[in-house]
């Protein structure tokens, strides 16, 4: 008898300065995605916490840190908030298209303002246009750019503002990496629409959810992906409820707890 695929080799990269907390290293765990059953070693894999990055599939795997946490919106439960549904009419006139993984010079210039404008100095600003088509183009899974653009003078589809690169998985949407422009002071909030735009998506189409990728503890980067609820996290015992402002007062309740034990004890319980 042989098996239906092979097994995957996981490996396990040098820690690395951590570009979500100061004074940390980050390492991470990750295999390749190739051949027939790449999709759903992907899907399998994404339900247990891992991201695509062109043919590899990876997760954090810090020896002292368990700060990044995978999270994922219900779709069909997403109901916009007041604020939410101002950005959501904002954006209404906008042509969103569901193109190919095939990388464009448009898109590419967009990313640089982008990459300028939220990101300076990260790691990213390095991609030149091969690094770029090597990001949107290497993919072994069923991988999108959705295009956002303005109407033009005549209705059409016209100026891109946005681009989002996109995998639909068995039970979802995950988005890889979205980028806008930051200048269009007619348009604030637009990466939250385009995240609203892929749970309506992921709702129309019949998929759960919409993974956003790692939420992370104490960075403020990562702040806006709690905004849109219900939200779900993965811990030791799978995926369950994430409302950060429980959390926050567990943390607070447990911190008063600890202030009212004996200093000894205390202590020993931070341990």
């Amino acid at each position: 008898m042989t098996a239906p695929f092979r097994f995957p080799r996981f490996f396990v990269t040098n820690p690395s300065p951590c570009p979500y907390l100061p004074g940390k290293n980050e390492r991470k765990v990750f295999t390749e995605l190739s051949g027939d059953n790449a999709s759903e070693l992907n899907d399998a894999l994404g339900r247990i916490g891992f991201r695509r990055s062109q043919n590899v599939a990876y997760r954090p795997s810090c020896a002292d840190c368990s700060a990044c946490v995978s999270v994922r919106v219900l779709a069909k439960q997403f109901r916009p908030n007041a604020t939410q549904r101002k950005v959501l009419r904002r954006n209404s006139d906008l042509h969103v298209t569901a193109c190919k993984p095939w990388s464009t010079e448009e898109q590419y210039a967009l990313l640089r303002r982008y990459l300028q404008a939220r990101h300076p100095g990260g790691g990213m600003t390095e991609m030149d246009e091969m690094d770029f088509a090597d990001m949107v183009e290497q993919t072994p899974v069923d991988s999108y750019v959705i295009e956002y653009r303005e109407p033009d003078a005549d209705g059409r589809p016209g100026k891109l503002v946005g681009a989002c690169l996109t995998d639909r998985q068995g039970d979802g949407l995950s988005m890889i990496y979205s980028f806008f422009d930051t200048e269009l002071e007619h348009r604030p909030g637009l990466g939250n629409y385009i995240i609203m735009d892929h749970l309506v998506r992921a709702a129309a189409a019949g998929l759960p959810y919409v993974y956003l990728g790692y939420w992370v503890e104490g960075s403020q980067r990562m702040q806006y992906k709690v905004r849109y609820q219900p939200l779900e996290k993965l811990g030791r015992h799978g995926w369950v409820r994430f409302n950060p402002e429980d959390q926050d007062a567990s943390r607070q309740s447990h911190a008063q707890h600890e202030q009212s034990l004996p200093t000894e004890l205390a202590a020993v319980l931070r341990r």
